[in-house]
């Protein structure tokens, strides 16, 4: 199984899709795909780690409120993240400690100022999840 495409139908914003077996899987692969945009993931090396907490009333509010918490400490942290060790996860609720290194420009991609609810799609399949993400650039 894929861990995640993108999509190119958008002009302002950048559109993926992520997949996973499990919630975990599913939260982890759409964080690596939205630093796939935000910087060079593959030069960033998991120095150091950030606990990241996100809550929403659902699995499907879950999803914009992780992504949009991980672009907000790449605001406030200043910090690239290659890799997602997702701790906890229930429908309502995700912690997860998240690897990366100081931000830095020529490791840099493109900037994403928000997740947006554009043809948003967060579903369960018989064989794990799906979620479809649009990033406002």
């Amino acid at each position: 199984m894929e861990k995640y495409k993108f999509i190119d139908d958008l002009t302002s914003d950048v559109m993926f899709e992520a997949y996973g077996k499990s919630m975990k899987e599913v939260f982890a692969n759409a964080a690596e795909a939205m630093f796939k945009v935000i910087c060079q993931i593959e030069k960033i090396k998991p120095r150091k780690a950030v606990l990241i907490e996100a809550k929403a009333e659902n699995a499907d509010k879950l999803m914009i409120a992780w992504l949009q918490e991980l672009i907000a400490t790449v605001d406030i942290k200043g910090m690239f993240f290659s890799k997602f060790d997702i701790l906890e996860i229930s429908g309502k609720r995700i912690k997860a400690k998240c690897w990366g290194e100081p931000a830095s420009p020529e490791k840099g991609g493109t900037v994403v100022k928000a997740v947006t609810y554009y043809k948003y799609l967060f579903e369960k399949m018989k064989d794990g999840f799906k979620t479809r993400v649009a990033l406002d650039i």
